[in-house]
């Protein structure tokens, strides 16, 4: 029997076929982790083009009511309007640095009359209960902000909150607990600054780190795992010919000859030798 026709039997077909399927997912995990790495090296193109620009109006940015452009993430505006204490709210499960805490919204209105929800930082939670000690209250009366844009969060579902605190934020949901103008569903943003500066506020947003993960080197993993698996089999392949050839002629099959040492390695061996034995 040749090589060939044991591959070509039933049980080697099948296994075939087991290490094309392997190789397909293999490869189609690896495509997944590039388009990871795709996807996060153009969030840090975005951060590197954006945080540090020129502020600009709102509407420049983000045009009537829809959503902001993924290229527009993390872009500074400026704003002009009253904060809105008594509608402001408080986003739940937020760890910073490893610690449990809260983001504080205080929604702002505009002189436009349109309302624009405002992330002033982060606070953590307090040391008897489930909320802050204390939060920092903004200024009052007219303020000029100036934001980051971020795209709105989408519901969780299942998960609740207790009363003046939300899950996640949900533009939409947010629009629907206030009634003192139209609310901006397109975007939020981060605090930057705001003038007149309270004497205390929240932890500010960090600039998010340049950190592209681990996918470009997983995508090689998988494809070497997929090539692999090809290998194996034709590892196994040959070592069951090898065998049922040295079950057709009656000669065992022959482990590999050792390499017989050059004459420079016998004479490196002598020296060897005697060095040791000089010291």
């Amino acid at each position: 029997m040749s090589i060939l026709s044991l591959a070509l039997t039933r049980r080697w077909l099948g296994w075939l076929a087991f290490t094309t399927v392997f190789a397909v997912v293999c490869v189609g995990l690896a495509q997944w982790q590039w388009a990871r790495r795709v996807e996060a090296v153009a969030e840090i193109r975005v951060v590197a083009q954006n945080w540090d620009a020129a502020p600009v109006a709102l509407r420049e940015v983000l045009p009537g009511d829809a959503p902001l452009a993924p290229a527009a993430e993390w872009t500074p505006v400026v704003l002009e309007g009253e904060y809105l204490v008594d509608e402001q709210v408080l986003v739940r499960n937020r760890p910073l640095a490893g610690r449990p805490g809260f983001e504080v919204l205080t929604p702002l209105l505009l002189a436009s009359g349109e309302v624009f929800i405002v992330n002033r930082g982060w606070l953590p939670t307090g040391e008897a209960q489930d909320s802050p000690d204390v939060v920092p209250m903004p200024p009052t009366g007219r303020v000029d902000v100036i934001v980051r844009l971020k795209p709105g969060e989408p519901t969780i579902a299942g998960r609740g909150a207790p009363e003046g605190q939300i899950a996640t934020i949900h533009l939409p949901d947010l629009a629907e607990r206030i009634d003192d103008g139209a609310v901006v569903t397109g975007a939020y943003g981060l605090l930057d600054s705001e003038s007149p500066a309270p004497a205390e506020r929240p932890t500010a947003a960090l600039r998010p780190a340049p950190d592209e993960g681990p996918h470009l080197s997983y995508t090689f993993q998988w494809y070497l795992f997929a090539l692999l698996g090809f290998v194996g089999f034709g590892w196994a392949l040959r070592h069951e010919y090898r065998a049922l050839r040295a079950d057709e002629t009656g000669v065992p099959i022959e482990p590999r000859a050792r390499r017989r040492p050059s004459d420079a390695d016998i004479e490196d061996e002598i020296l060897d030798a005697r060095s040791n034995q000089s010291r």
